[in-house]
């Protein structure tokens, strides 16, 4: 059995997909803690809600960005890797050194086209006609490690943009999930 530390910076909702995946009887991880870098974000009442423990993390609190990083690796107990679900940070070089390869990434659009924080709006706005979601390793870069998994979400004629965000939603919480479970199996984690 894996333990798995869940990041994650807004609502929860990709932590919730895993946390359900986790409960699967056949299931060979499970979340063992939930890191989060805003004080009221949702995700941290349903870590409460599913008696996941939490760390919170006010970066300003630190003279860097090491020192919080740092400060988490202090706090983390035993895990086997990091997922980031919604963690809006890039990672910095206290954690990829610590787990090599084991940074797991989920970014809502197909890279190596619209990094960055509005992955689906950019394809939105560019006017795609596939987007989709994106699992990959971390690297030092803004969502440019090695690609592990995606799939297509197709933009439909006169699909609005909120309409765009919940197919790639959707998507992610079944994508993720899977491809966590699949990495596990292979011995990658």
């Amino acid at each position: 059995m894996k333990a798995l530390a869940v990041f994650a910076s807004g609502n929860g909702t990709n932590f919730e997909a895993l946390f359900e995946a986790s409960q699967a009887q056949d299931s060979d991880f499970r979340i063992v803690v939930v890191v989060c870098d805003r004080a009221h974000a949702p995700v941290i009442r349903k870590a409460a809600h599913y008696q996941i423990p939490t760390i919170v993390v006010n970066f300003k609190d630190y003279a860097d960005k090491a020192a919080a990083e740092a400060h988490i690796l202090e706090a983390l107990p035993p895990v086997d890797a990091l997922i980031l679900a919604g963690y809006m940070r890039i990672i910095g070089p206290t954690l990829l050194d610590a787990f090599p390869r084991r940074i797991i990434n989920l970014h809502p659009a197909l890279l190596p086209s619209f990094p960055g924080r509005q992955g689906i709006k950019d394809a939105f706005d560019y006017g795609v006609k596939v987007t989709g979601v994106t699992v990959h390793y971390v690297d030092a870069g803004i969502d440019t490690g090695e690609i592990i998994a995606q799939d297509p979400v197709r933009v439909l004629p006169g699909m609005t943009l909120a309409e765009l965000e919940a197919a790639i939603h959707r998507q992610e919480h079944h994508t993720f999930p899977e491809t966590v479970k699949k990495l596990i199996q292979e011995g990658a984690i």
